[in-house]
């Protein structure tokens, strides 16, 4: 059962669970679950788990690829990163830094210690955070452990660190932690190396992932350089597949193979697959994880993967109906249907009834400037590319022919929005 508001777990009831796949074979036991503190009295993200996998060591299971949470059992998704996992600045142990801590009540200053933390997932979204605080009024000691215990709002108290005047990594990624990646990715591009490697560092892989895809292939070829391999080879799966392309088409030869080779072996294949085509083309704009459905999928299956919070607006805009198999490159592809429609349409219906087949795709080989004229021409936010044989590729989405079509220099001369918020307009 999925934790929620009203559903609360824990953390001491999770230490050493069992955690399984959805086959219910075991992948390893809970050790502890990391956290990142937010300014502003905010509860902390729960970030994921350190589990201890059945060969000894340590790796990090992000809470996206957690499904089930209860007080005897986790389940996963089955796609586990097995590499060992490393501690970030930004992050904290909770079972390991957070209990036993004493700290304050804000309402009366009066120290406490915590005993315990409860974790909820966020109705409707797929964020984790600290929600609850289990404390104990009064001294604590080796020979004495008395008091008043009670559970407060994690507002309620204060001293867990991440001091909001500091200067740190730490702080700067909290303070930045609601701005959207392009926002943060102007931040970023005028701070001074050191200090933006700092903040990178700092951020978690689906973070510094989103911000890299908005920033200059200049701050992007600096940043991965600065990262670990492992820990780069992380951020590129976390990319699109077209951005990582498009940033490893910038590394010498030597260091992109190095690089795919760490990747996990399907993530590395749509990028090798996009690095074949011309970087101007449909082939090198695309990317290869459009919604893809078979003809036989309902309307409400659609709308489904539609309202996935990960997805930009402009993949979202349509699916992409084709033949088994329906992972790039697909079975025969058979047209598209727009959310619109999907809108208009009974749940029941079938996609394959509705599609929309009178508009032609995109080749992989079709130019820059022709893309643009078909989307201009048929009010297109997006397209797809698909491959002599019938096969769906890819889609051309309209963000990343902007980028193509943009100066270079379009972050420094037309982006105002961050310093007009900073200046109250």
């Amino acid at each position: 059962m999925m934790a929620s508001a009203a559903s609360r777990v824990f953390v001491s009831h999770l230490a050493g669970v069992p955690v399984f796949d959805p086959n219910g074979d075991q992948v390893g036991r809970v050790r502890d679950l990391v956290a990142m503190l937010r300014v502003g009295g905010r509860p902390p993200r729960v970030l994921g788990m350190v589990v201890e996998v059945l060969s000894r060591h340590r790796i990090f299971l992000p809470m996206t690829r957690i499904t089930g949470v209860a007080s005897g059992q986790v389940i996963t998704t089955g796609v586990v990163n097995m590499r060992r996992f490393e501690q970030r600045p930004t992050e904290r142990l909770v079972l390991g830094e957070l209990l036993d801590r004493r700290v304050q009540l804000v309402e009366s200053d009066e120290q406490v210690t915590v005993l315990d933390v409860a974790v909820q997932q966020l109705p409707a979204r797929r964020e984790w955070e600290i929600g609850k605080v289990f404390v104990r009024r009064g001294k604590t000691g080796a020979l004495r452990r008395r008091g008043e215990t009670l559970t407060v709002d994690w507002s309620a108290v204060t001293g867990f660190s991440l001091e909001e005047d500091g200067q740190g990594a730490e702080n700067l990624v909290a303070t930045f932690e609601r701005l959207r990646p392009a926002d943060l990715a102007n931040v970023l591009h005028h701070l001074t190396p050191k200090r933006r490697a700092e903040v990178a560092a700092a951020l978690d892989d689906d973070r510094l992932a989103d911000v890299l895809e908005e920033l200059p292939e200049d701050d992007q070829v600096e940043i991965l350089g600065k990262l670990q391999d492992d820990r780069a080879a992380d951020v590129l799966e976390a990319m699109d597949p077209d951005d990582a392309a498009d940033l490893l088409s910038e590394l010498p030869e030597e260091d992109k193979e190095r690089l795919l080779a760490l990747m996990r072996p399907g993530d590395a294949a749509d990028v090798r697959r996009l690095l074949a085509y011309e970087e101007r083309t449909a082939g090198g704009l695309m990317t290869t994880e459009p919604i893809v459905l078979r003809p036989d999928a309902t309307v409400a299956d659609a709308l489904a993967r539609v309202r996935r919070q990960s997805l930009s607006p402009a993949l979202a805009a349509q699916v992409y109906v084709c033949r088994a198999p329906d992972e790039t490159p697909t079975g025969k592809y058979l047209g598209t249907v727009h959310f619109q429609r999907l809108l208009r349409d009974p749940p029941f219906t079938l996609v394959g009834s509705i599609v929309e087949s009178d508009l032609p795709p995109l080749s992989p080989d079709t130019p820059l400037s022709e893309i643009t004229g078909y989307l201009a021409a048929y009010n297109m936010v997006a397209a797809p590319v698909v491959d002599e044989s019938g096969s769906l590729l890819g889609a051309v989405t309209v963000d990343d022919v902007l980028d193509h079509l943009l100066p270079d220099d379009w972050r420094e001369t037309g982006f105002h929005g961050l310093q007009e918020a900073e200046d109250g307009h």
